[in-house]
């Protein structure tokens, strides 16, 4: 800067910054640029363009670096120059010649502009304003070799696994033939390293006559599907079809591939489970491949058919296959480090888990994040589910503050236009906060926001019916009968037989004072008859028929529901079952000394009483050493004041057994005693919160 000043250039900070970066530090470069700017009439644009190729630079670097080196050596700078990056072995393919890397070593150690870029020296790279004067030069001396060595330069990185800069190569050789099959071919691996950006920059470098070969509107559509619009992405696919007569006889298998895969995602972001299940077969057979390209691909559809098909059948509620598939398609894309596929699968089990143990649905999401973040994912799409049921974990143990602000981060990922279905849950999740908080008119404007998303979806959501049943819950909660009956009557036939819709048609009868017709509408929720969506159902299906028994005078078997509710609770310290219900008295009422669940209790009746649970700093972490989906199950009871052959018989296993996973959970989380396991259990996000973490 005092250069600058000292020769009249003045310049913006933001110029500065890019001088600087033009130059990287050479106080020659600084000063042959300020020469040139005094008295330039727009310095910020002189800057903005400056380049190796300004007279002032090109002169100093030809006279004392270019034209110093021997013949060979001036060979290999020019010929290389149209690289990024160069190694040893490319630059003797294009040099024809060997010893390249010792040559660019030495370079390096004369501080020729030539800089390594790894730590074993074997790829460097040229200073921008030396890189743009070699260029210029290799035009001026041999403008008819340019095109050949992009041609070599697409080869040779093609075939040692660099498949972005060979498509670069190819194109700036105008072989418009060899881009397309190399983007064809590596397009959705890129696009699953979570590069579909650059994918769409190459697609975009293509001249106009390419744009409508078919391999390319297919990727064209993965791009809109993920980025930017799920009508568009239909379009491509369209047009694709309409031209998939062009394709030759060797592509045509990978091309039919490639178009069910996209038919495949569209239909699950559009919530549809029949055109999804009609894709699903083919992608789904015995990969036939010939070149290691085509096994990769083979693989890569596969677990994206696994992901896929898994995750509508997810929300279409077919409990047994989607959760089969994600888990199949986890452990393809484990073994084929596909991360993305990792993440989306290990999300969606993750809300599967949540129907029977919150502290198993963390693991599973706090590992897709984990994954996420490591991979500077963390805002990415397919962040959003993991992110929101963190949220749905915290909302249903009472931590509202924490479960904000992992909605808040679900929410910046979310893309609502490309994924509805992750969309309704954040919604949902959203609803489900406010009421926990007490903001009962926000929350029936999330809860109906939800419900309007289904609109957008083909099939039926698994949340739809949950969201419905939120409404007309929250219209009670707020004293208004008239909105609960009219929020019912918009219930499926088929949503109607579940649990939720059976609870809040028994606290509609409560309100109306018909105790007999609540209890009526629980049974079969009560005697499992009734299937149930989510863990808590059950747990506000027993205090229901404990308000309305207890009402009718019945306050024996009150108790017994409240203590039945409360050991279905204490395993995950569940709060939010309990709040959404008129409980509080109830509750309030049941005697202590006679509870197995004193501590739960405790917090039960401090969150009804508006004291929220402290939010304790952590991040998403799991124990030192995975616990079993035993010791897990065991470890659920540790807080309560069950002893271990209470818990055996909880388990329906022996006192050793539970004993012997004790000794091992204590072991895992290098504790000695129950209380210890108990603490360091919430510390790692296994266990909800306890008393002791009320304000």
């Amino acid at each position: 800067r005092r250069l600058l000043e000292a020769s009249g250039v003045k310049l913006s900070p933001d110029g500065v910054a890019v001088l600087l970066a033009r130059t990287e530090g050479w106080v020659a470069g600084v000063r042959l640029a300020t020469m040139s700017l005094a008295g330039h009439p727009d310095p910020e644009r002189f800057v903005a363009a400056f380049a190796g190729s300004e007279r002032t630079v090109a002169d100093y670097l030809l006279a004392e670096v270019l034209e110093r080196q021997p013949p060979g050596v001036r060979r290999l700078l020019l010929r290389t120059s149209i690289l990024e990056r160069v190694c040893g072995p490319l630059a003797d393919r294009l040099t024809g010649a060997s010893g390249s890397e010792r040559t660019l070593l030495q370079l390096e150690d004369a501080n020729a502009f030539v800089v390594s870029v790894d730590p074993e020296r074997s790829w460097f790279r040229y200073h921008p304003l030396f890189a743009d004067l070699l260029r210029l030069e290799l035009r001026r001396s041999e403008p008819d070799v340019v095109e050949e060595l992009h041609r070599d330069a697409a080869d040779w990185l093609a075939v040692h696994g660099q498949p972005v800069a060979a498509i670069r190569h190819a194109q700036a050789a105008g072989d418009w033939r060899h881009a397309g099959r190399l983007i064809a071919d590596h397009g959705l691996s890129l696009s699953l390293d979570g590069q579909v950006a650059t994918v769409g920059a190459l697609l975009g470098a293509f001249r106009a006559a390419a744009q409508s070969q078919p391999e390319l509107l297919l990727l064209r559509a993965f791009v809109e599907l993920t980025q930017h619009s799920l009508e568009t992405a239909a379009d491509y696919i369209a047009l694709a079809e309409r031209h998939a007569p062009e394709v030759g006889p060797d592509r045509h298998s990978q091309f039919t591939m490639l178009l069910a895969v996209a038919r495949l995602a569209l239909a699950r972001r559009r919530g549809d489970l029949e055109a999804a299940l009609r894709e699903v077969a083919s992608l789904l057979e015995p990969i036939e491949a010939d070149t290691p390209t085509d096994l990769a691909l083979g693989n890569d559809a596969r677990a994206l058919a696994l992901m896929n098909i898994g995750i509508v059948e997810f929300w279409s509620f077919r409990l047994d296959d989607g959760p089969r598939h994600l888990e199949q398609g986890l452990a393809l894309a484990r073994l084929i480090d596909r991360p993305y596929i990792q993440i989306a699968c290990l999300s969606h089990l993750g809300l599967d888990a949540a129907r029977s143990s919150i502290a198993r649905a963390r693991q599973r999401c706090a590992d897709a994040i984990a994954i996420a973040e490591a991979l500077g994912w963390a805002t990415d799409p397919v962040a959003t589910v993991a992110l929101a049921m963190m949220a749905l974990a915290d909302v249903a143990q009472g931590r509202f503050e924490e479960g904000r602000r992992w909605l808040e981060r679900a929410e910046g990922s979310m893309r609502q236009e490309l994924d509805p279905a992750a969309a309704l849950l954040v919604h949902f999740v959203r609803g489900e906060l406010l009421v926990g908080e007490g903001r009962l008119a926000a929350a029936l404007g999330e809860f109906g926001e939800a419900e309007r998303l289904q609109d957008v979806l083909s099939s039926t959501h698994a949340l739809t019916g949950p969201a419905r049943v939120s409404i007309a819950v929250t219209h009670l909660r707020m004293g208004d009968e008239t909105g609960a009956r009219a929020t019912l009557t918009r219930l499926t036939d088929t949503e109607r037989e579940f649990g939720e819709a059976r609870t809040a048609l028994a606290a509609l009868r409560l309100a109306e004072g018909d105790q007999g017709a609540a209890v009526e509408a629980l049974a079969p929720v009560l005697d499992a008859t009734a299937p149930v969506i989510r863990a808590g159902t059950e747990i506000q299906a027993l205090m229901l028929d404990a308000v309305a028994r207890d009402q009718l005078g019945d306050r024996v078997r009150a108790e017994r529901g409240i203590e039945r509710a409360l050991d279905l609770a204490e395993p995950d310290s569940l709060v939010f079952p309990f709040l959404v219900i008129p409980a509080r008295d109830v509750l309030e009422r049941h005697p202590r000394h006679r509870s197995a669940h004193a501590t739960l209790l405790a917090d039960l009746l401090a969150v009804l009483g508006g004291t929220p649970l402290v939010a304790r700093p952590r991040e998403p972490a799991t124990a030192p050493e995975s616990l079993s989906d035993s010791e897990l199950r065991v470890l659920r009871f540790l807080p309560s004041n069950l002893s271990a052959g209470e818990i055996a018989g909880q388990l329906y296993v022996s006192t050793s057994t539970v004993k012997t996973h004790m000794r091992h959970i204590y072991e895992k989380l290098d504790v000695h005693r129950r209380t210890e396991a108990v603490d360091r259990a919430r510390d790692l996000g296994l266990l909800g919160p306890s008393s002791r973490s009320v304000r």
